[in-house]
């Protein structure tokens, strides 16, 4: 993203252009809309602050990255927080189904509920893998670990989720 115009300017559209991906992958990192959102926003404000000093050339990258990190360090540190028991957001899983609602909010629960069986590990390199899209390295640098780590843990994961009930029961394999 080229600096066009003044720093408020460009934050701005980063902001308008990335913000619902951002909480896209903030709500499968996490399952949480109310906790994605509350992390994409912290996120955003610590981006703001060092606009400046951002690579201009991956932004969101680097967004991405405090996203991960501060859901790492949120579960890390605060492990007697309140957490949800259910999900309060199957009305929005209605509104995003496409063709048949009830298909589509069966196989969006079924993933999420899948995912929520993961390691925080496991399911950060499985949501930064194959919903972000990111090569093996990419997801090793941004998480910060190694690329064994990134291999071993998505190996874990995905035999974690083959042998799923949720996703057994869902007619879903990944």
């Amino acid at each position: 993203m080229a600096a066009t115009g003044s720093r408020d300017d460009d934050f701005t559209a980063f902001v308008l252009a990335r913000s619902a991906r951002l909480v896209h992958f903030a709500r499968m990192l996490c399952g949480d809309a109310g906790l994605a959102e509350d992390l994409v926003q912290t996120a955003l404000e610590k981006a703001y602050l060092r606009w400046d000093k951002i690579e201009m050339a991956d932004p969101f990258g680097y967004v991405r990255r405090a996203v991960v990190n501060l859901h790492l360090s949120w579960v890390r540190r605060r492990p007697w927080r309140e957490r949800p028991s259910g999900d309060a957001a199957e009305l929005d899983l209605f509104l995003e189904a496409e063709s048949d609602p009830s298909t589509g909010i069966n196989h969006q629960v079924a993933v999420r509920a899948a995912l929520q069986t993961l390691s925080r590990r496991e399911r950060a390199v499985v949501v930064l893998r194959y919903v972000e899209d990111l090569t093996e390295r990419e997801t090793a640098a941004t998480l910060g670990v190694a690329l064994g780590t990134v291999k071993s843990a998505n190996a874990r994961a995905l035999l974690k989720l083959r042998t799923s009930p949720e996703l057994t029961e869902a007619g879903d394999r990944p």
